[in-house]
């Protein structure tokens, strides 16, 4: 029986500039929780997540901690909603013309009128617009089709994630948005200290980057890669690995700044009769590479039956 489901295409040319306005709206928003929420190891504190309604930041600590607040990006609405536990609200209509410094310069004026005033670096991260928000005004599309395609896939994505999250008993981070990149993710940690970072590395990688990991996610494309596509990577990556074939057929190894990275096309997996059983075989195919080769305790770490508890 086919099972492909309703997980659409997503060509990156088809909506290039839509996903650049949304992952400048996505920053916006990150940055907003990076200034407000305690700290967290491996920068675990500052992502966002996939929700029912689209993105969310979850709730975030303002005053005296008992008051939080939430950013969701609301894709059925095409809206940006601010919801506090006093029972205060702000919306902000998303459409296309809205640019992304009209944007910023509502959704700050919206959260100091809540009494809620981060302290951000105005500036995107890592995205090679060297402008503030509050001036870029060249982005401003909304492809509401697209949008909502891009939130499907990553909503089912979020459901696969978890499913494999849920087979490992080591430390295990949530499945969560990267907004630098825009990356849904998710990493298992071996619990042994990585070797330290070259002193020049930036402070979030050496965080991130502290111990033993194999991270895997999924991102829409972007300069580089003009695809959307599954990764897998292990941090250190052991001698060898991209030697050791990977599953499903389709997946390859390519070179990453320097090191192997798996990646496994999001157009081959529509091709699957059973999508979802072929990301999870990527995923524990380049989970198994990585692990054996540097020597993880594999059984050790993997989750028993409850029924055999």
């Amino acid at each position: 029986m086919n099972k492909r489901l309703s997980i659409p295409e997503l060509p990156l040319q088809a909506w290039e500039k839509s996903k650049i306005t949304l992952h400048l709206i996505l920053q916006i928003f990150g940055k907003v929780r990076l200034n407000m929420t305690p700290r967290k190891n491996h920068w675990w504190f500052i992502t966002e997540y996939v929700s029912s309604r689209g993105f969310t930041t979850s709730h975030i600590p303002c005053g005296d901690g008992i008051n939080t607040f939430e950013i969701n990006y609301n894709v059925h609405a095409s809206q940006v909603e601010i919801f506090t536990s006093l029972n205060t609200e702000k919306i902000i209509p998303l459409y296309n013309g809205l640019s992304v410094a009209s944007f910023y310069k509502q959704i700050m004026k919206a959260l100091d009128e809540l009494n809620i005033h981060p302290k951000i670096i105005d500036k995107p991260f890592d995205m090679g617009i060297n402008k503030r928000f509050a001036e870029i005004e060249e982005y401003h599309h909304y492809d509401e089709e697209y949008v909502k395609r891009f939130w499907k896939i990553m909503l089912w994505v979020d459901g696969v994630f978890n499913e494999f999250s849920g087979r490992f008993y080591g430390k295990t981070c949530p499945v969560q948005l990267y907004w630098h990149h825009m990356d849904l993710a998710v990493t298992r940690f071996s619990g042994k200290k990585a070797p330290p970072m070259d002193p020049s590395a930036r402070i979030s990688d050496k965080d991130a980057y502290s111990h033993e990991v194999i991270s895997f996610g999924f991102w829409a494309g972007d300069d580089n890669v003009r695809e959307p596509a599954f990764y897998a990577y292990a941090y250190p990556s052991p001698d060898g690995i991209d030697k050791i074939k990977l599953l499903p057929q389709k997946a390859v190894w390519i070179d990453s700044n320097g090191s192997p990275m798996a990646f496994y096309r999001y157009n081959d997996l529509l091709k699957e009769e059973n999508p979802r059983e072929a990301l999870l075989v990527f995923l524990e195919s380049t989970y198994q590479a990585g692990a054996k080769l540097a020597g993880w305790d594999i059984e050790e770490l993997k989750t028993i039956d409850l029924d055999k508890l």
